[in-house]
């Protein structure tokens, strides 16, 4: 064998060789690409997993605290809703709206009007309702006081304490407490929470219209006011006007109308505060360190409700 024929051999190994080692080195990053393409979509999948989860809980907690929620309820506000959660809009007549029914009480013949607090979809406001009507056996229509997260309802009680800016719950409930008064009609009411805000409000405008509008004086404006019974549980309003017969029930351990309402038991600024002529105002201490709980409706105010007649008597269970 010639130089050039051994020359040629060994090029054609070594050439042979090199193709070898590059279709391994192909093959070895294949097979790198493909892990890492792998790894990459299971670690997208993952991120994934995690953004739906946050954006399900506390992402959305955190919309609706600020009020960023897209959720209809404002669609609902000030309007009345009975029984299957069905809304009717301001001035239907209350005897053309159907009521929630209680479930002891076929045959109820008092209807109560209720006003709802913060942060309270229809659909609570709904279940709420009923609550009332076993407890009152009575028929229930609420006036809906529609939510848009918990920093927008709180932005919102502090305008209806300064009794600015307009919110149709109000505009609803002294419309409608207007148009019975004169019709002369009684009228049921209950408030809660910001509702009691909304419920004092409404009867200082309704007040106000007696006598400016009908020309009424202070005497006729509380007489006529008179057909009114109102009751309100953990309200965060400090004065009523008088007239209306009343209710206020206070939890001692609730921060709401201790703080922001009637005052508890000890309250250095009680002076300052006007329940309303004759007004009774039941204070009771019930709960633990659950400020929520404490400031619930259906779990801890109802049950310290008594009939009206009764408590407007100071026939208080506990």
């Amino acid at each position: 064998m010639s130089t050039i024929d051994r020359n040629r051999n060994l090029l054609s190994h070594v050439g042979q060789g090199a193709r070898q080692t590059v279709e391994k080195t192909q093959q070895t990053a294949n097979v790198a690409v493909n892990t890492v393409k792998t790894a990459v979509a299971e670690s997208a999948k993952v991120v994934k997993q995690g953004v739906d989860a946050f954006e399900a809980g506390p992402a959305r907690q955190v919309t609706n605290l600020l009020g960023g929620s897209k959720k209809p309820d404002r669609a609902y506000d000030g309007q009345f809703v009975g029984a299957n959660g069905q809304t009717f809009p301001p001035g239907t007549p209350l005897n053309q709206i159907p009521a929630v029914m209680p479930k002891n009480n076929t045959n109820p013949t008092k209807t109560i009007i209720y006003v709802n607090g913060i942060m309270t979809p229809k659909e609570a406001q709904s279940s709420d309702l009923q609550a009332i009507a076993d407890k009152a056996g009575a028929r229930t229509i609420g006036i809906h006081n529609s939510t848009e997260g918990f920093v927008s309802d709180l932005a919102q009680c502090v305008k209806d304490k300064l009794d600015k800016g307009r919110n149709p719950a109000v505009d609803t409930l002294a419309d409608t407490l207007y148009s019975e008064l004169k019709a002369g009609r009684s009228v049921d009411l209950m408030g809660y929470s910001q509702g009691g805000l909304i419920t004092s409000r409404a009867l200082k405008d309704v007040a106000n219209r007696l006598r400016i509008e009908d020309g009424m004086s202070k005497a006729d404006v509380e007489k006529t006011m008179s057909r009114l019974n109102v009751e309100t549980f953990g309200a965060a309003a400090t004065t009523y006007p008088d007239g209306p017969k009343y209710v206020h029930y206070v939890n001692n351990r609730d921060a709401v109308p201790t703080l922001f309402g009637l005052g508890g038991t000890v309250d250095p600024a009680a002076f300052l505060k006007d329940a309303g002529k004759g007004a009774v105002v039941h204070r009771f201490g019930d709960g633990g360190l659950n400020v929520i709980a404490n400031h619930s409706l259906q779990d801890t105010y109802l049950k310290h409700r008594v009939p009206f007649e009764q408590a407007r008597e100071g026939k208080f269970n506990n």
